[in-house]
């Protein structure tokens, strides 16, 4: 896992290698996330088994989302939920914060987008999550990490987080750009579990796990994933919307495009679980 080279990215300080991780853990103003989730709500239990020295832990579905009771819809938690949370793990204003998981980045990527909504802009990603950590033979730890409780101070950056009134707002806007990152199959309407399947009209898929490699689940090269974008079609100076089902594959792409140098780049977190179920919303098969 190393000699990953991550200078050819236009914002390259949105990740941190596991050497980097190595020569900063420890230092003053510094932080690590653990974000590894697993359905059953043992992400916990996975955490306790063994992390990186110092990280601690955030249940993403926990504490960083609100659900409203007649939606499966996984929306973003109000700045006074996700202050306290960060506050309770130690990642205040000022702080670098490296974020990981076990899962090619996904869970990783909405805390990224989380905190960036919120006005956080020093928290980077840890490439190839904590198997990268591991591949390099660094210390793995099972203590109860507790950092001292820090003040994180929320500034709303309102261009980041869009709802389904403002996408069907921007509808046919020659302006905006909008990314499903769902798989092909949904992406069409050959499947899914709303009340409709297909697409938002005008909407151009970019599935968000083809930005990864398979195997070490790191981000593709920065020609790699402006390659892709370029066969389907996309504008990187334009502004750009993504969404998928839930937000967690719109959050990695948007990871992705930001990584790319996009300074306009938006999540539609209510995804196509709101969109596909609500009737007076229009859709594209």
């Amino acid at each position: 896992m190393t000699g990953y080279n991550v200078g050819r990215y236009a914002r390259p300080e949105l990740l941190a290698t596991a050497e980097w991780l190595a020569e900063n853990l420890g230092r003053p103003g510094f932080g690590v996330l653990d974000l590894r989730w697993r359905p059953d709500g043992s992400g916990h239990r996975l955490y306790a088994t063994g992390h990186i020295p110092g990280a601690t832990y955030i249940d993403w579905r926990t504490d960083l989302v609100e659900q409203e009771e007649e939606s499966d819809a996984l929306l973003l938690a109000g700045p006074i939920r996700v202050a306290e949370t960060l506050a309770r793990v130690g990642i205040g204003n000022g702080m670098v914060a490296v974020i990981y998981d076990d899962t090619a980045g996904s869970y990783a990527a909405r805390a990224w987008w989380t905190m960036r909504v919120y006005g956080f802009d020093s928290a980077r990603i840890l490439v190839g999550g904590i198997e990268a950590w591991r591949d390099l033979g660094q210390p793995i730890s099972t203590a109860a990490e507790l950092r001292p409780p820090t003040t994180f101070t929320p500034r709303l950056a309102g261009r980041t987080r869009l709802t389904a009134s403002d996408i069907r707002q921007l509808l046919g806007s020659p302006q905006v750009q909008l990314l499903d990152a769902r798989a092909p199959s949904e992406f069409a309407g050959h499947a899914g579990s709303t009340r409709r399947l297909g697409h938002i009209p005008g909407a151009l898929n970019v599935p968000a796990s083809a930005t990864t490699e398979l195997r070490t689940g790191r981000f593709r090269s920065a020609e790699e994933l402006r390659s892709q974008l370029r066969k389907v079609g996309i504008d990187l100076r334009r502004r750009i919307v993504c969404y998928d089902s839930v937000g967690l594959g719109a959050c990695k792409l948007a990871f992705a495009l930001t990584l790319l140098g996009c300074d306009d780049v938006a999540v539609y977190d209510g995804g196509w679980v709101e969109w596909g179920d609500r009737l007076d919303l229009p859709v594209e098969r």
